[in-house]
């Protein structure tokens, strides 16, 4: 099937799905409200098979090094599949399946799939990767664009509400020390700990609630951006590749899930 933009509907909820841009979901509208930031590089994307940086770009299996490409430098960030052009496998009016092959720089053969499920309160993406052979560590998130503002008059800016067990400390490289911290206050391009799976609230008020979950226990959050703000659920940290590898093997794929709810105030 083509690669072309795909459009999902519920109730009066509609969600732009773009397998030919890196896999991401490019809008969601609810009421005539678009929740996402708009642009080639916003929206959601999938980070896969990677989430946010490693350091200098280099991840250990076994005792062969890899050395990505440093889209960030120092580091490399976010994955390849987001770079990559995806195929419609599945699709329906309120549900699609895409999926992505895994190819360079990546050195592992293998494959993603993602479905986007869509109800009229609320977002569903799945992911899952697997291997055509060799076993390999891999990490899953996403990382969606929040608009700070929904528009209209008298609109308010978000309001973020979590409660993480704890924050990974930041080093001066961006990456986690390896020490948890207590939570502290934003602005935050930071990484928390929630083992009860992730559980955020984005609140705009007067207009709408989502919340953001996960049985993940891993979230990002970044809000150094005037435009947007960004919840990150992923199957590990930072630098994760090399600090909490999962192991992809024939038997075991790797699969995530993580769900928007909202309701109108």
């Amino acid at each position: 099937m083509s690669n072309e933009d795909i459009t999902l509907t519920a109730g009066d909820a509609e969600v732009t799905v773009q397998p030919g841009n890196g896999g991401r979901v490019g809008g969601l509208r609810v009421g005539g409200l678009e929740l996402l930031r708009q642009g080639e590089r916003f929206g959601c994307f999938p980070m896969v098979p990677w989430c946010g940086r490693i350091r200098g770009g280099r991840f250990g299996d076994g005792a062969t090094v890899h050395q990505m490409p440093l889209n960030s430098p120092p580091h490399a960030i976010h994955g390849t599949a987001r770079d990559g052009v995806w195929r419609t496998v599945r699709s329906a009016p309120d549900e699609v399946v895409i999926t992505y092959d895994l190819a360079d720089p990546w050195p592992y053969r293998g494959m993603v799939t993602q479905a986007v499920a869509l109800t009229e309160d609320s977002l569903t993406l799945t992911m899952s990767v697997e291997t055509h052979d060799s076993s390999f560590p891999a990490q899953i998130g996403w990382h969606p664009w929040f608009n700070r503002n929904l528009g209209g008059a008298g609109a308010q800016d978000v309001r973020l509400d979590f409660s993480p067990a704890w924050q990974e400390e930041r080093g001066d490289d961006h990456l986690p020390t390896g020490h948890r911290v207590d939570p502290r206050p934003g602005p935050w391009d930071d990484c928390f700990g929630m083992p009860g799976g992730v559980d955020v609230t984005l609140t705009w008020p007067g207009q709408l609630e989502l919340k953001v979950t996960s049985r993940e226990e891993w979230v990002v959050v970044y809000d150094e951006q005037r435009a947007a703000v960004c919840v990150e659920p992923q199957t590990g940290p930072p630098n994760g590749l090399n600090t909490h590898p999962h192991l992809v093997t024939l038997l075991e794929p790797l699969e995530a899930t993580t769900t928007w709810s909202w309701r109108r105030l």
